[in-house]
């Protein structure tokens, strides 16, 4: 008798420990394009503004167990979003340009999220950018292309996840072949979701927990929430849809959450090579990071938090010469490269015929080239041949990359300062190199060693007793 109470006391501190080990609540936070050097960079430049040969590290890079992983495609060694989100979220290689869909496009492939959603937990999908870009779309789209965005909102409905959020939809009323078809949003609100537009609008809802699309304010840009360099006081943030999603997945529910968080503009910023604006980004999806882990601090045995990214972007260098660093030169860039390319586009309608010295004081302004930051002159004299470009010849030359078409000039002079702040860039593109993950809570001893990026999502439903 004695041994019978003997194995049934240990097998319930067995199950205990098993049972402790299986989150309730889940974050999948994705840095989109964000390598280990993006971190690592912002993590330098925080110290260094404080004058120390340091890092001064993030939140989620405190996290106990960090490791990292491979990114490529099943079409590239090198992947786009649509297949790298599609990895992180249905835990299979798909090629480029696919959402939720083996590389035939004749499958569709479950994901964590559908997992979460038949165990009974609510489900949320959050953005910087508009809802229906590749890496949210993967969690809960089936399209055999990225950019079908009337399509991919249509598979929203049929999620019948419970909270989604972000800038808003790219195509609302267009489908894959540009054709007008009835708005979707109608048939969203049919589908039962409440559309959310803004923060105040969000605060007055009588019942948060109803399913809900929190989308930004009428006016504002469908296609991504503001930079985080760029951003004005009572602007709706990365941060602020994050707190919105907690509160509405857990209100009026004990059953606990999935919830994926996308920083989608580290990405964007990368494309253009904009030092200071990647860091201001990665620095914005660690306030995320940071509510989740305020949540994961009062419920430490119920959370699981993991970190992560769909690829690098831009193969960013930190240090491009001299053993010194200087990215402390990078705090006196005040605006994103697209804000700084408007700034010249708006004196070239007001002056056309703008002297150097106009140019070069914008520039001083929102860089602190020319005057807090020597630049090497090689720099100086692209800028000053784009200038005559620009203002004497008066041609509009532009720099291009694939979120941006931004004004030659603030280009070059972007360049300038990225040259003169340690950072080099190896492309506008996205790249290769190892993408990291940091994790926390129950199940977090999981990601403690290099991995496929397939392996994440398949290490979350493990230690949370999902089906995919």
């Amino acid at each position: 008798m004695k041994r019978k109470l003997t194995s049934l006391f240990l097998g319930l501190l067995i199950a205990q420990f098993v049972f402790a080990q299986q989150p309730k609540y889940i974050f999948y936070m994705i840095g989109d394009g964000m390598g280990l050097n993006h971190v690592h960079l912002t993590e330098e430049y925080l110290a260094e503004i404080d004058g120390k040969n340091t890092v001064f590290p993030l939140v989620f890079t405190t996290f106990p167990f960090a490791s990292f992983a491979t990114s490529y495609s099943a079409s590239h060694g090198v992947t786009d979003s649509a297949a790298g989100g599609t990895a992180l979220a249905v835990g299979e290689k798909t090629k480029n340009g696919v959402i939720g869909m083996d590389s035939l496009t004749q499958k569709s492939l479950k994901s964590i999220a559908y997992a979460a959603k038949d165990e009974g937990l609510k489900v949320g999908v959050i953005t910087s950018v508009s809802i229906d870009h590749a890496t949210p779309a993967a969690f809960y789209a089936h399209q055999p292309q990225r950019n079908m965005y009337y399509e991919i909102s249509q598979d929203l409905i049929k999620s019948n996840f419970d909270f989604f959020g972000g800038s808003g939809f790219l195509k609302p009323d267009k489908d894959k072949d540009n054709k007008d078809v009835p708005s979707i949003f109608p048939q969203f609100e049919e589908a039962g979701y409440k559309l959310v537009r803004g923060k105040d609008e969000y605060a007055s809802l009588s019942n948060k927990g109803d399913k809900i699309i929190y989308m930004n304010e009428e006016g504002t840009d469908k296609g991504s929430l503001p930079f985080s360099i760029d951003q004005k006081p009572g602007d709706l943030k990365l941060k602020d849809i994050t707190e919105a999603a907690i509160t509405s997945l857990t209100e009026n529910s004990d059953d606990g959450f999935f919830l994926m968080v996308e920083g989608g503009k580290i990405d964007w910023a990368a494309h253009s090579n904009d030092g200071a604006t990647v860091i201001h980004e990665v620095l914005d999806f660690n306030e995320s990071v940071n509510v989740a882990y305020e949540f994961y601090k009062k419920h430490p045995e119920e959370t699981l938090i993991v970190v992560t990214a769909d690829h690098e972007t831009g193969g960013m260098a930190v240090g491009n010469g001299s053993s010194t660093l200087v990215t402390h030169n990078l705090k006196n860039q005040k605006v994103s490269q697209g804000t700084l390319s408007s700034k010249i586009s708006d004196l070239r309608k007001e002056n056309p015929n703008a002297k150097w010295e106009q140019v070069k004081e914008i520039l001083s302004e929102n860089l602190g080239i020319y005057t807090k930051v020597k630049i090497k002159d090689e720099d100086n004299s692209a800028i000053y041949e784009a200038y005559k470009k620009n203002f004497v010849e008066h041609e509009n030359l532009t720099s291009k990359s694939l979120y941006a078409n931004d004004n030659k000039i603030a280009a070059l002079a972007v360049q300038a300062l990225n040259h003169a702040s340690s950072l080099g860039w190896a492309s506008g593109n996205h790249s290769a190199a190892y993408i990291p993950i940091f994790s926390i809570g129950a199940g977090a001893q999981e990601f403690s060693h290099k991995m496929e990026n397939i392996d994440i999502p398949k290490k979350i439903a493990k230690v949370a007793g999902l089906s995919m």
